[in-house]
Parts: structure tokens; C-alpha cells; sequence
């Protein structure tokens, strides 16, 4: 019997371990299969299947989702050390790949993905059609060890020691409101701290960001009345008489009907980062969209953004 199943575990699938990552990860079958674009009867398949090949269960099921057990504590160890090495390999591979071709993953901010990665990245597949490139805008930091993602860009600095990074651009902000709003409502001011006025705001999970407490600092008694992660939806809610935001001074220039506001002091500037993996330093992927996005920001300048580039290590 021991030797049956040291021959079943020899037939063990990294694929097999993976669903097993990724359940234990997020929870639940629904969450699993997005992440690894399979179908919900599918993950629950194969993680039996797994559980059957080792001869033990891995995840039990609860109320609130799956929860490893003992056997899967042991177990996801070994998988995360078995997915660093392969997921290095992976990250090898592609560096050295010369070519200009195959998927490049970046995660961005909705506002800059659109108003300055989108045409960066069409100009780009112009010249490279084999390249692709796979813009995410999720909310949440994905992960540049585990390559959900390739390249960063966000307004925090990293700090995983694997990660390369540097400062790519400055952004200036503004108070803004529909001229019906501002009819309607009056100009606000700090001295009356906001009485009468509405705010539209970063939602709840992103209410400690500085452009957020300024506002809310300088009109304490106005009432928030929506909340958003994106920018663009906040410009839209504000265009349509919602209230004041705070918004990039090139999404507020690109959104019809929309009128700066004086508050006596402009809100907080923010930088932004770019990140990537240090075993992509030499990715010709990743440099080439790098370059591009550059470029376009010295020639181009958007409104509100500040070039801000330091001398890009060897």
C-alpha cells in the first residue's frame, strides 16, 4: 500500500497544487476560479481529485469558506516553495526572451491607465502586433512575486526588497463642481467650514488617503454623499451636480461641465511609482513600454503632471 501511494504522489501535477493555492488563498471556489480562469465545478473537481492522489483532506469547508487543515498547513508549505521556485523560472525565462512578443501584465490606476497608458499601449501594438499588453485596474496590490502582475504603477513606494522601483511622475489636484451645483449651492468656504455642501470622496477603504482628509479637513460640516475608487465615476457624480471632489487635474479637464473650486489652498500632490520584479530588470517587454510611457510624458506633458524622471539604473 505505501508503495502504491508513494507512486500515486510521484504523479503529482504542479497544476494540481495551484488549484490548492489558489483555494486556500481565497476562500472560496468562485474567488479560486476567477483567479486561475477556470469554472467553479471545475476547482471543486480537481481539488478532489488532489485530496484523493495525497490521501487526505486539505481545505474543509465552512460557513465563511474554506480554512486549511492540519494536513493542508503541511502540505501549503511545500506548494508555496515549489511555486517561488517555479514562478523564478517562470520570471527567468521571460527576461532573457529578446523578442517583443507575448503578454505583459500591468496593473495601474483607472485615471492613468486611461488618460496615459491606453495610448501609450495602442501606439505600441502598432509596432510590436505580437506584443500584448493586460491592463488591470483592480483595486487591490497584486502580487509581483507570485507575477500576477509584471509592472506597477501605483502612489505607494514598495517594500519588498525584490522589488525595483523608482518615481515616475508628480500629480497636481483640484477642487472641482458642476456650474449647476455651484448656482444652486454657492462657492464654499473654509471659514463656514462646509454648511450646505455635499463631497464626493475615495470609498471607505481608501477614506485615509490625503487628498480625502484634506478635503474633509477644510469642510468638516459638509455632508459626504458618495463614494467611489474611481476617479472617472467621481468625476462623473460631480459633473451631474453630486457635489465637490477632489480629482487629477487631467481627468477634471477631460470631463465636460466641471468648474475649479478655490478653497484657499490647493489639496496635497501625490507622486507615482512604478514597480516591477528585479528578475525583470532586463525584460525587453517591460523596457520597451517603459520607454514608450516615458517618452509620451516628456513629449506630451499631460495637464497636472509633473515630469519627474531620476536616472534609470544600468
Amino acid at each position: 500500500m505505501k508503495q502504491n501511494r508513494t507512486k500515486d504522489i510521484r504523479s503529482l501535477q504542479w497544476d494540481d497544487l495551484k488549484i490548492f493555492l489558489a483555494i486556500s488563498r481565497e476562500g472560496s471556489l468562485i474567488a479560486a476560479a476567477r483567479a486561475m480562469g477556470l469554472t467553479q465545478p471545475t476547482m471543486g473537481r480537481r481539488l478532489q481529485s488532489l485530496e484523493k492522489l495525497v490521501g487526505c483532506k486539505l481545505l474543509r469547508r465552512t460557513s465563511s469558506g474554506y480554512i486549511l487543515t492540519e494536513d493542508g498547513m503541511a502540505v501549503l508549505s511545500h506548494a508555496e516553495r515549489m511555486e517561488e521556485e517555479a514562478l523564478a523560472f517562470e520570471r527567468q525565462l521571460a527576461a532573457h526572451d529578446g523578442e517583443v512578443n507575448g503578454t505583459l501584465r500591468v496593473s495601474a490606476l483607472d485615471w492613468l491607465a486611461s488618460h496615459v497608458l491606453a495610448p501609450v499601449i495602442a501606439r505600441l501594438q502598432q509596432q510590436h502586433s505580437r506584443m500584448v499588453v493586460e491592463l488591470s485596474m483592480d483595486p487591490r496590490l497584486l502580487s509581483l512575486d507570485r507575477r500576477e502582475t509584471d509592472l506597477v504603477f501605483c502612489f505607494n513606494r514598495f517594500e519588498e526588497a525584490y522589488v525595483v522601483q523608482r518615481r515616475l511622475t508628480h500629480v497636481h489636484y483640484g477642487v472641482y463642481a458642476s456650474r449647476a451645483y455651484l448656482e444652486q449651492r454657492g462657492k464654499p468656504h473654509p471659514s463656514t467650514g462646509g454648511v450646505g455642501h455635499d463631497l464626493i470622496t475615495m470609498d471607505s477603504a481608501r477614506s485615509h488617503q490625503a487628498d480625502v482628509v484634506w478635503l474633509t479637513g477644510r469642510l468638516p460640516k459638509a455632508r459626504i454623499i458618495g463614494r467611489s475608487s474611481s476617479r472617472h465615476v467621481q468625476a462623473r457624480m460631480c459633473a451631474e451636480g453630486g457635489g465637490l471632489a477632489v480629482l487629477p487635474l487631467q481627468v477634471a479637464e477631460s470631463t465636460p461641465g466641471l468648474e475649479q473650486v478655490d478653497l484657499g489652498e490647493p489639496p496635497p500632490d501625490q507622486d507615482v511609482w512604478l514597480g516591477y520584479h528585479r528578475d525583470f530588470q532586463h525584460h525587453r517587454r517591460l523596457r520597451v513600454l517603459l520607454d514608450a510611457v516615458e517618452a509620451a510624458l516628456m513629449l506630451e506633458h499631460p495637464k497636472g503632471m509633473k515630469r519627474t524622471f531620476p536616472p534609470r539604473a544600468p
